[in-house]
């Protein structure tokens, strides 16, 4: 689970500092006219807020298993981070793409 943690941590950041935006869905597909109408810092900070909060929950979760010798929660810290953190990235950066 840490190595799932890290590789969200590392994605949020190469498309919010790194400026890999291609990673960003349809993105790089758009024509130039398209990506001048599109406020991509926003979006790629709705990306870097989402990954890096779902790498948070599981972290945490790994954190607390580890603590307290209770592994059970990981699993449904992960999945919680996956199916609130997802919804969250697609429906805001949907939001903020437009300037």
């Amino acid at each position: 689970m840490i190595a799932i943690a890290i590789l969200f941590i590392v994605l949020g950041a190469l498309v919010k500092y790194g400026k890999m935006h291609f990673l960003i869905a349809g993105y790089s597909s758009l024509s130039s006219s398209e990506k001048d109408r599109i406020d991509v810092d926003s979006v790629a900070n709705v990306f870097r807020n989402g990954f890096f909060g779902m790498a948070a929950v599981i972290l945490a979760a790994e954190v607390y298993g580890r603590f307290t010798g209770d592994l059970t929660i990981q699993k449904p810290a992960f999945f919680a981070a996956i199916f609130i953190g997802l919804p969250y990235v697609i429906i805001a950066s949907n939001l903020k793409k437009n300037r």
